[in-house]
């Protein structure tokens, strides 16, 4: 069995992010959804839940950091220049944040930050490893 990554996102009304990952091309997976939570499917080891806050609240005590700050970036990889420049675009024709951050383009890897309705931060990007050169971190 490969291994899943469930990526739990607390957001503060169910309803709008679950039409933002809609639109970037996640499914719901009705098994794992109610009123409290969603499960937003990219692939069949990518899950992101959508968790209440309340619902969030009884997985950890630590408080939900303000929308407008970061914790981590979830990066998420897509097989073209085009494809980091329309999940950006959709983004924010969506009710998310485009180009946060400036885009990168380093050549062999292009990337854009986002950010959804909750402020989650999410960087698209496409890499072309035949032309990465050496010794790059």
């Amino acid at each position: 069995m490969s291994r899943m990554i469930f990526v739990n996102l607390p957001v503060a009304d169910l309803e709008r992010p679950m039409a933002f990952y809609e639109a970037l091309g996640f499914t719901n997976n009705p098994h794992f959804t109610d009123e409290t939570a969603a499960c937003m499917v990219l692939s069949e080891t990518i899950h992101v839940m959508l968790l209440t806050h309340a619902k969030w609240r009884t997985f950890t005590d630590r408080p939900i950091p303000p929308s407008d700050s970061s914790e981590v970036m979830l990066a998420l990889s897509c097989e073209s220049r085009a494809a980091v420049d329309a999940m950006n675009e959709t983004a924010d024709a969506n009710g998310g944040t485009a180009d946060i951050n400036p885009r990168q383009d380093h050549g062999f890897m292009y990337s854009c930050a986002l950010a959804d309705p909750d402020g989650h931060v999410w960087e698209s990007f496409w890499m072309d490893p035949a032309a990465i050169p050496p010794n790059v971190t």
